[in-house]
């Protein structure tokens, strides 16, 4: 089996798992800031558990931890849009990460701009839209999603320049140390901006605490490895536009559980055709190459 091959196979693993975490942050009844705060304290220990520590210069740790802080701010405005709004919404502002990574990643490569993963975007774009009108009513959640996936974007094309030559689980392990931190530190910020109803950092019930153990060993540690070592074989972009397939996997399963599918119309049905249509074609691109 060639690289690439390996690769697509990783990759689209690592989606699948993806696609419950939307569930996870709907079952689970803490505020964000907490899901994300045990969600990365969980996943270290675990880690730890597994690697323990492995040596690394001090300046590829910082960057590592960098990466970690872009991933935790990340989650907590994902999981702030889905309870600001729903699975659904949540989960289709995250398929605007293509269009992020063909716009962000140029920059930091220092390369001209593709305008054929920027059409591939707008394709995704406008599936975004087309799904939009099936339900505005949640501004807020959608504003903080939008964030949410160009926060995202960033972290994946810096994780693709700092996890070079380190194993996954090392990377991931010092990212999630990282993120903890910087998520400990930006929790009062976020929480003068969005005002939670709920307690915060309060230790989760018996229910709660399945659920993020669940979440952090399936959806994190499993999830993330793949996508390192996905991102290791093939490009950021395409990393980034083949999980706009993770919003598909999660609604589908949200309408089934949560019942969430109840008044869906024919605009949700073509977004989710233009978003499978982004994917597939940059699929059948990237395999060529």
């Amino acid at each position: 089996m060639n690289e690439t091959k390996k690769g697509f196979i990783q990759l689209h693993l690592s989606v699948l798992l993806a696609g419950f975490t939307g569930l996870f942050g709907r079952l689970i009844t803490l505020n964000e800031v907490d899901i994300v705060w045990y969600r990365m304290l969980f996943t270290s220990i675990i880690l730890f558990c597994i690697t323990g520590l492995s040596r690394v210069g001090w300046k590829k740790f910082f960057r590592i931890c960098g990466c970690g802080a872009l991933l935790g701010f990340h989650w907590i405005l994902f999981y702030g849009s889905i309870k600001a709004s729903n699975v659904s919404i949540g989960v289709v502002c995250f398929s605007l990460i293509g269009f992020f990574t063909a716009l962000f990643e140029p920059m930091l490569f220092k390369r001209r701009i593709s305008w054929v993963e920027l059409g591939l975007s707008f394709i995704t774009f406008a599936g975004v839209i087309c799904i939009f009108s099936f339900d505005a009513s949640h501004r807020t959640g959608i504003a903080i999603g939008v964030v949410s996936s160009a926060v995202c974007a960033l972290y994946a094309i810096c994780n693709k320049k700092v996890s070079t030559g380190i194993s996954s689980r090392t990377v991931l392990m010092y990212q999630m140390i990282g993120g903890l931190v910087a998520v400990s530190l930006i929790a009062p910020l976020y929480l003068l901006v969005f005002p939670s109803r709920q307690p915060v950092l309060v230790f989760p019930d018996t229910s709660n605490l399945m659920f993020m153990l669940c979440h952090s060993l399936f959806c994190t540690v499993c999830m993330y490895i793949l996508q390192i070592q996905a991102l290791k074989r093939l490009s950021a972009f395409t990393v980034n536009l083949t999980y706009n397939l993770e919003p598909c996997y999660t609604i589908i399963l949200a309408f089934l559980i949560f019942g969430e599918g109840k008044d869906i119309n024919f605009s949700f049905y073509l977004g989710i055709a233009l978003i499978l249509l982004s994917v597939l074609l940059q699929s059948i691109r990237a395999w060529k190459k």
